[in-house]
Formats: C-alpha cells, structure tokens, sequence
C-alpha cells in the first residue's frame, strides 16, 4: 500500500478542507452537529495513517527479512504511530471537552498535544540532516 506524493498531499487537502467547512459551520451554528462528528475527517485521515503504518510495520514479519536493516526506521515509525495516536487523545479530548460530557479541565486537555509537541521538538533535530560545520 503505496501513495504517492501527490496522492497523500491531495488527500491531505481533501480532508483538511472537509474538516475546516464543518468546523465553520459548526462555530457560525449553521449546523447543529456534535462536535465528534465534526472532527470526523480528521479521524478518518489519522486511521488511513494508522493503517499505512501499521502495514509497513507488519512487513517486517514476512519470512526472509533482516531485523539489522531498518532499525533506525522502525524506531521512526514507531515514534509516527505513538504521535498519530497522541494526535487522537487530544481530539478525543477535545471533543468530550467541547461537549460538556466530562467536566475536564483544559490543561488536562492539553497533555496530548504538550507530549506531542515535546516529542516533535527532540525528534527533530535527530532527524535533521543538514551540517553546519
């Protein structure tokens, strides 16, 4: 299951467009939807990731394949599917937040995406390829 680029960044858009018309509409009170519905494009988009991921992990199970070749990259794709999945709890969150089915602080809200982003910044600069010297 391969994707282009062209192909993840249209779908991208697709489900950025869908997701920001829906919000819209939801906070000008054009549509009385529950917010999880709102924010369903944004979970349809996470588990075509999830599902990407997670089957390009499984590769590494079929007979014949060398664990001393990707370990580097199976590390990555674990930190991708531990982001995606920190990236939902704070939508979840969210949502349970905006609907007023939990009485939840927002700080308790926020953890998800403080961890994600704390993770982004130490993932990134191991990432980074360019040198300065």
């Amino acid at each position: 299951m391969s994707m282009s680029l062209a192909q993840r960044v249209l779908l991208t858009w697709i489900f950025s467009l869908i997701f920001l018309i829906m919000l819209v509409l939801k906070l000008d009170k054009k549509i009385q939807w529950s917010w999880f519905l709102v924010f369903l494009p944004v979970w349809t988009f996470d588990a075509i990731l999830l599902l990407m991921l997670i089957i390009k992990m499984a590769g590494r199970c079929k007979p014949g394949f060398d664990p001393r070749n990707g370990a580097e990259n199976l590390k990555k794709r674990v930190w991708y599917f531990t982001a995606i999945l920190l990236k939902l709890a704070f939508c979840l969150t969210l949502c349970v937040k905006l609907e007023r089915l939990i009485e939840i602080g927002l700080s308790f809200v926020c953890i998800p995406l403080w961890t994600l982003l704390i993770g982004a910044m130490v993932d990134t600069p191991r990432q980074s390829t360019v040198s300065f010297y």
